[in-house]
């Protein structure tokens, strides 16, 4: 007789090949819907990020829009999209405005953690007025490139992200309950928040095709062993 190999081995072959194809998946980027806002310097800001409520306190000025009509995000979408985000703002539309008269801290909070947290940052200064945001925790940049009046990505260092035009997203590792930021004066800029959304090995129609062949092939072995025996 023979020997054409343990059933056993064989089956672990195939969960093997099946799961070297089956690619992990960074659930869609979900960004707050802002329902609220009162100007002032300070005012304040409130929507839903997900279940999670989300309250600002801070500057917002008279280019803020909770309408969900703000073509900021969408010229172009695509200095949204990158790295860990795979959704611009553009989707919600809405944007929290202020100009950095404001000389106290802004401040984001949300009723329950969010993970990994994403923070757009749209027209970030002026080629000959840079501004910049100081947060009390580290980002890593993500997005960036140029908005409606040009400019290019916006920069991180350290805590500090800055921009002369500068437009993009950055992202806080960790579970954040809490986001603050101090920044600089300039005409006006805007922000919203969103969380990236958990990492998960998801299985695609070719990996279940694989498992479905592998099985067939296992059974089709198994008849042939005995049938030899």
């Amino acid at each position: 007789m023979k020997n054409i190999g343990s059933p056993k081995a064989a089956l672990f072959t195939v969960v093997l090949i099946a799961l070297s194809i089956m690619p992990t998946m960074q659930a869609a980027t979900i960004w707050t819907n802002w329902t609220s806002a009162t100007l002032g310097s300070p005012g304040s800001a409130s929507g839903t990020l997900g279940g999670a409520t989300v309250s600002y306190s801070g500057e917002v000025n008279v280019n803020t829009v909770i309408n969900g009509t703000s073509p900021d995000w969408s010229d172009p979408a695509s200095s949204f999209i990158g790295g860990t985000v795979s959704t611009s703002p553009s989707a919600v539309g809405d944007i929290i405005a202020l100009n950095g008269s404001f000389t106290g801290t802004n401040t984001l909070s949300f009723s329950s953690p969010i993970v990994n947290p994403v923070f757009a940052i749209w027209s970030l200064g002026q080629p000959a007025l840079p501004a910049s945001f100081t947060f009390n925790a580290t980002p890593t940049f993500e997005a960036g490139g140029p908005d409606a009046f040009g400019g290019g990505a916006i920069t991180v260092l350290g805590d500090v992200v800055s921009g002369g035009e500068g437009s993009g997203v950055v992202q806080f590792t960790g579970d954040f309950t809490s986001i603050s930021w101090t920044d600089t004066p300039e005409n006006f800029y805007g922000f919203t928040v969103g969380e990236a959304g958990a990492v998960s090995a998801t299985p695609e129609p070719a990996a279940l095709t694989l498992f479905g062949a592998g099985f067939a092939a296992l059974a089709l072995m198994l008849g042939r062993r005995k049938q030899r025996s």
